[in-house]
């Protein structure tokens, strides 16, 4: 089984259901990226600030070494730092994240964040996190116009087919309009039922962008963290509305999340680790929710974000 796709705006296909890689651990990352397609996954979504990149690289070599895929069967997702936001720096970050992953072109490389911090030498720190020495969060100088520019050069000179944003919101997504010569393919945010955000979905969606949804279990995500905020929200797994039409539907809640987000044309990015939910995360476009069922789930939004910088303690207030 593989997903099918979402139609960018540049006429190029994109998985509907892929799997994410941010907090996929280094010595188990060859093997997941390799297990996964062996599953059907085409889509992978990483980044330089996950810090598995050679990793998760290896498992797409291995796979298609072993003739389970084709790399143009792959569709290769990967993200621009804030520290790598100066225009002269965004073109040799995404090289060296090529060669991480050990191929010639991305599929698609986002702006990561709305954030410029200053520039962290890879040979010193990386990835090099929100601080500038390992203790200071230093902002940088770059103006999005400036990053995006630079971005554009990527299409051009061939190292990504596709670029986006992520983290934006509506007020930066009409600013970067104004001057974009590309427009971006996809605009990536948090989006589970407790942080719904109609609004920039149909700002993006109405601008020809798709939107990518991450963290689509809400406070699941956030667990391993230690975040407060997700330990004093109740699961989204356990919520009744949500249980109630996974047994309806002889689905498990998490499909139902997720076919929640597909189902209004929204790609997700789920991961796991067990193989039986490998394969489930994968099967949620063959069912269909009525509109009163995701009218019900929607029903449950809190307005709660969880990946917010405040919330990690660094002090980049993007989203007040």
């Amino acid at each position: 089984m593989t997903s099918p796709t979402i139609k960018l705006n540049n006429g190029k296909q994109m998985p509907v259901v892929g799997f994410g890689l941010w907090k996929v651990n280094n010595d188990t990352c060859a093997d997941t990226v390799y297990n996964a397609i062996k599953t059907g996954y085409r889509l992978f979504d990483g980044a330089c600030d996950y810090g598995n990149e050679v990793e998760a690289g290896q498992g797409v070599a291995r796979a298609i070494k072993d003739k389970l895929v084709t790399r143009d069967e792959l569709f290769i997702v990967s993200k621009l730092w804030n520290s790598f936001h100066d225009g002269d720096k965004v073109e040799p970050i995404c090289k060296k994240q090529l060669q991480d992953w050990g191929i010639d072109q991305f599929d698609l490389y986002i702006v990561h964040f709305p954030i410029s911090l200053k520039w962290v030498d890879p040979s010193d720190r990386y990835p090099p996190g929100f601080t500038y020495d390992g203790k200071n969060v230093v902002p940088g100088k770059a103006t999005i116009q400036e990053t995006w520019t630079a971005m554009e050069s990527l299409v051009e000179k061939g190292l990504s087919k596709s670029i986006g944003i992520s983290n934006f919101n509506g007020s930066l997504i009409m600013d970067l309009l104004r001057y974009a010569k590309i427009v971006p393919a996809t605009l990536q945010i948090e989006h589970h039922p407790y942080l719904t955000q109609e609004g920039l979905v149909k700002l993006a969606q109405d601008e020809g962008m798709a939107v990518t949804a991450y963290s689509s279990f809400g406070p699941q995500s956030f667990l391993e963290l230690e975040m407060q905020r997700a330990k004093d929200t109740p699961l989204l797994f356990d919520n009744p509305t949500v249980k109630t039409i996974a047994d309806k539907h002889n689905k498990t809640p998490a499909q139902v999340l997720l076919r929640w987000a597909t189902q209004r044309n929204i790609a997700v990015i789920p991961k796991s680790n067990n193989q039986s939910r490998l394969q489930q995360n994968l099967d949620v476009t063959s069912f269909d929710l009525s509109k009163s069922e995701l009218d019900e789930i929607s029903g449950l939004n809190k307005h709660l974000r969880f990946n917010d910088p405040l919330n990690y303690g660094v002090n980049q207030p993007i989203y007040v």
